[in-house]
């Protein structure tokens, strides 16, 4: 099975054409650790549709999704809790959150933010920040067509056990 994380950040310039291409939406079914690596995976699943999207990230990453998830409020502000003040702070909303592309293995995402400014960001980081300010997350058609993955009908007790973990891991099970 090939390996899949997350790329480094970059800064980008502003907008896209009206060429672009086309997206879904995906929602967050959730973060676990695989077995033997102890490499935390979030996998993401089309709202309307049959496919999953794992993305292999950083245990840090894996963490501050699980609290959001979770409702859990550390007592100091993580660097995703940080980045949504700043964006609110400065009257910039994040308006979507993007995987747009996937090279080598590495997913590339962009946060869509203002008035069509694009940012380039690791998709970790970019679906932690999601999830604390309600932003949807999506995923251009050509990514999910390469990389997501459809759970047959008779594996899907498979998800429902994945999700009963979800319900019974803690954030601190992501700790390096």
């Amino acid at each position: 099975m090939a390996r899949w994380s997350d790329a480094p950040c970059t800064v980008q310039g502003e907008g896209r054409s009206d060429t672009e291409a086309a997206v879904r939406e995906l929602s967050v079914v959730g973060v676990r650790v695989e077995l033997p690596t102890n490499q935390p995976i979030v996998l993401l699943k089309e709202v309307e549709g049959d496919r999953y999207l794992p993305i292999w990230i950083g245990a840090v990453e894996a963490t501050a999704i699980a609290y959001e998830q979770q409702g859990v409020k550390p007592a100091r502000p993580l660097t995703h809790d940080l980045l949504r003040d700043v964006l609110s702070a400065l009257k910039a909303p994040l308006h979507a959150v993007e995987i747009v592309e996937m090279r080598d293995n590495i997913f590339y995402a962009e946060l869509v933010i203002g008035e069509g400014v694009r940012v380039s960001a690791r998709p970790s980081d970019s679906i932690a920040l999601a999830l604390r300010v309600g932003a949807p997350i999506r995923c251009a058609d050509q990514v999910l067509t390469e990389a997501a993955i459809v759970i047959p009908d008779e594996q899907e007790d498979e998800v429902e056990k994945f999700r009963e973990f979800l319900e019974q891991v803690s954030p601190e099970d992501f700790a390096g």
